[in-house]
């Protein structure tokens, strides 16, 4: 009897779905505009042996209505989205896939910092209004300082790039051994010390219950005045009442 993967996305890559193909696997999705309710559905009526996880949530109550689940796979590192301690709870390993979208996130890393530091998303809202608005107030990131909080595989990315634009990049990650190659970056002791040099802020850490709330109005405080900051690990990462201040009074760079 051929294995049912369930992958919580409208598709996979043709590499990837041809490989599974290859081995007799029996293929679902969850479509566009699904949720995880859909999911519980799924695997309530489905002998799902195995899901590729990607964003959507895989609650207690989606793993705990499959039986036949044996493997839960993550495309990518951050598992928030899953009930690990569920699938612990049945002896279900769940896996992690280090580097798979590292390239992805660092470029969207990099766009948003330009982005930011440009103004693009306000200039292209003025333009379709039919306004010709020229703030001529961007930020030049060459000379900058850029703050990494986490140096992984995204990170160290992004730092390689941002050199290469001129800037100068500082790391704050207690996890990395001590010995590590920083490839240019300069490792700082303490975050705070971090936030202080850090013009640019860029975060990629995952989400766990020590980096919950790490960035809050404290944090935020200590940056320069108009600083950027760029989040494409968590959300929930940044104190959000605590970033819209900040960004109301002006103490993180916002469009005019």
């Amino acid at each position: 009897m051929p294995y049912t993967i369930l992958v919580t996305a409208p598709r996979l890559a043709p590499a990837g779905l041809e490989l599974l193909r290859a081995a007799g696997a029996r293929v679902l999705y969850v479509d566009a505009g699904q949720g995880p309710a859909d999911i519980e559905r799924l695997m309530a009526s489905e002998p799902v042996d195995a899901v590729i996880s990607r964003t959507l949530d895989l609650s207690a109550a989606a793993i705990a209505a499959c039986p036949s689940l044996k493997v839960i796979s993550k495309h990518g590192v951050g598992v928030s989205n899953i009930d690990v301690a569920a699938a612990t709870a049945r002896n279900i390993p769940v896996y992690v896939t280090p580097g798979a979208n590292a390239q992805s996130v660092t470029e969207m890393t990099l766009g948003l910092m330009f982005a930011a530091a440009r103004k693009v998303s306000w200039m292209d809202r003025e333009i379709r209004q039919g306004r010709w608005s020229r703030a001529q107030d961007g930020l030049e990131l060459s000379g900058r300082t850029l703050g990494l909080v986490g140096f992984g595989q995204v990170a160290r990315r992004v730092s390689q790039a941002c050199q290469a634009i001129g800037m100068s990049v500082a790391v704050y990650d207690p996890l990395l051994p001590a010995d590590a190659a920083l490839d240019g970056a300069q490792r700082i002791a303490d975050l705070p010390t971090l936030l202080a040099r850090s013009q640019v802020l860029s975060l990629h850490v995952p989400l766990t219950a020590q980096t919950r709330n790490l960035i809050g109005a404290e944090q935020l405080a200590l940056l320069p005045e108009g600083a950027l900051l760029i989040n494409t690990a968590r959300g929930e990462v940044v104190d959000e009442p605590a970033l819209i201040q900040a960004l109301s009074s002006g103490q993180l760079s916002s469009p005019p």
